[in-house]
């Protein structure tokens, strides 16, 4: 009953009125987002065909959560084992002696538990995924010097094992039935946030003996050298070995990386699960922020590239959004305990929305994901593919025009399938590689090149029509999860007889709203008067697919039919343009090419 309730409910949720509205100041507030534009993206221009259509990446780094603890109820997707309805799984919780299910969590601040090197062995327990309980209460709980944080003392009863559903995160939710959910990515390190940013913008996590010598770097996949502001000691640690941003640079690929000013959105010991908040802007380097410690970016003169999120909500605004973008939070909306669950999703569709509402939006693809998994339970066993991972498993959301609607892709996946994206986007597919890139090191392996690594490519759809902006409200109500307006043209014949339709062409779409639709086109012929003969408008409304004929006027028939009597190729050029009633801002047209035989 419990599952089927949440079901009944998810599919409920579809029904919602799709542009929920939260008040422009409440949204400034809560996310540092400026006051929203009225107007979503324009409409846009014919794309380039596959990835390339994809001209802007953004990739959102949100904070400690599992799969399971986001997704484990999703339907469809590799959730938490059950059985009408119960979780068929527990774990063991030695204090109490007893054995704890998962259970639904509706409160918006979580506690966690350790995600170092030695919490995430104990979680993983050899592959029975049962340890989670025993680490959380193994957590040192050192004194805090933040006396509100709610993790400072930590109790015998954890809420690793809670999870969330579409009730506390229905824009989460709402994204991953739009667009694609990735129910196998995993954190790309087996430890904690540094190396997992270190992995994110680099494909490793090292330590370095001689400044400015990557061949000097060794594997460090729990204590890579640490900024000053972690550290205590003033000391600078140097990352010299090859990350994203040096092929950047070398193929002019623009890049930025936005830092949410305000407190550290971690631990001082990621085997700790108690933090007092960490000052962290975009001149103050954290370990959310390592790349002002990378040679490369310092020798590339592009210091300047880490910048304060306001410098990307203006970007977005001018349609001048760099071809890569990082965004990084700050404490309050990282949603790492002690952060809120409704502040960070608040922060998270802030930023979406500004890129929805950008003229960029017609050619981006947004990636979010949170680092690593906080403690938090989760039932799949990562993958083992070198010494440092795979990590825990991690949610993982594609939004795109281009974004293949409502998929869940069960392809193993990790952070370093962002990099191989951008490499086959914008660097011809050059690997950060120490054999061929120029600088050498003694990384164990190439990340991207992994054979267990799936291609995000696979989760984009370029032959069908984009998708308009999907704009959220930034305080959504319980399970509130509105269906993207799409239109979709599988189904219309690309090869055709008109005389076998009584002179007309036929035609198929499917929307996935109610919507106004409209033909148009032309023949692609001269014709008496040397113009090209038009095709016919029709004028539909419907929800759901519709098949149709679209009529070719008597005269343009005529010279079609001269045209293929000369065993010439004519093509039709149908044009489906569709509107959301009531609502000109959401339209979405697309162009047909048809081969028209005898």
């Amino acid at each position: 009953m419990v599952l089927l309730s949440y079901l009944i409910g998810f599919l409920l949720a579809l029904a919602a009125p799709a542009h929920q509205r939260a008040s422009a100041a409440a949204t400034a507030a809560t996310t540092g987002a400026p006051a929203p534009s009225a107007a979503p993206a324009p409409a846009p221009v014919p794309a380039p065909h596959g990835i390339h259509a994809i001209k802007h990446v953004v990739i959102i780094m949100q904070e400690n959560r599992s799969f399971d603890s986001y997704f484990g109820t999703y339907p469809g997707a590799d959730g938490i084992p059950m059985a009408h309805g119960k979780p068929t799984v527990c774990v063991p919780d030695p204090l109490h002696s007893r054995c704890v299910a998962p259970y639904h969590d509706s409160a918006d601040v979580n506690h966690g538990g350790p995600h170092g090197q030695a919490a995430a062995m104990l979680d993983i327990d050899g592959g029975l995924m049962d340890g989670f309980i025993t680490s959380a209460q193994e957590g040192k709980g050192q004194p805090c010097t933040n006396p509100d944080d709610p993790v400072c003392t930590i109790p015998g009863e954890t809420d690793v094992m809670g999870y969330h559903d579409g009730g506390e995160i229905p824009n989460y939710w709402a994204y991953a039935h739009n667009f694609v959910l990735q129910d196998h990515m995993f954190e790309p390190n087996l430890s904690w946030s540094l190396p997992a940013h270190l992995f994110e913008l680099s494909g490793w996590s090292a330590r370095c003996a001689i400044v400015a010598d990557p061949m000097s770097c060794t594997n460090a996949l729990q204590s890579p050298a640490t900024p000053p502001d972690f550290n205590k000691t003033g000391s600078i640690p140097e990352y010299d070995w090859t990350d994203l941003t040096y092929l950047l640079h070398r193929h002019h690929v623009s890049w930025g990386y936005y830092v949410f000013a305000g407190g550290e959105p971690d631990c001082e010991d990621d085997e700790d699960i108690t933090c007092a908040p960490v000052g962290q802007n975009a001149t103050t380097p954290g370990i959310w922020n390592p790349l002002p410690y990378f040679n490369t970016v310092k020798e590339d003169g592009q210091l300047s590239n880490i910048q304060s999120l306001s410098n990307f909500y203006a970007a977005a605004r001018g349609g001048t959004l760099p071809s890569v973008s990082w965004i990084v939070p700050n404490q309050k909306v990282s949603e790492h305990p002690p952060a809120s669950v409704s502040a960070g999703q608040a922060y998270v569709t802030s930023v979406i929305n500004a890129i929805m509402r950008s003229s960029d939006w017609w050619s981006t693809a947004i990636f979010v994901s949170w680092d690593d998994w906080g403690g938090f339970y989760d039932h799949v066993v990562p993958p083992h593919v070198d010494q440092n991972g795979y990590g825990l498993r991690v949610p993982g959301l594609l939004i795109s025009p281009y974004a293949r609607a409502g998929l869940i892709d069960h392809q193993t996946l990790s952070h370093d399938a962002y990099l191989k994206f951008v490499e086959d986007d914008f660097l011809g597919g050059e690997r950060i590689n120490p054999a061929t890139d120029g600088r050498p090191d003694r990384r164990p392996d190439v990340r991207e090149t992994l054979p267990q690594l799936g291609d995000l490519a696979r989760d984009f759809d370029f032959n069908q029509p984009p998708t308009p902006p999907y704009l959220l409200p930034t305080h959504p109500h319980p399970w509130s999860m509105p269906a993207a307006f799409r239109l979709r043209l599988s189904g219309t014949p690309l090869s055709q007889t008109p005389r076998f339709h009584g002179g007309a062409l036929v035609a198929s779409a499917t929307c996935a709203t109610r919507c106004s639709l409209t033909t148009g086109g032309y023949l692609a012929i001269a014709g008496p008067d040397g113009a090209r003969p038009r095709l016919g408008a029709r004028h539909l409304l419907f929800a759901g697919r519709r098949r149709f004929r679209v009529p070719i006027a008597r005269p343009a028939r005529t010279a079609l039919a001269a045209t293929l009597a000369t065993h010439r190729a004519v093509w039709a050029h149908l044009t489906l343009t569709a509107t959301r009633p009531g609502s000109r801002e959401d339209t979405v047209s697309a162009t047909i090419r048809i081969r028209l035989r005898p």
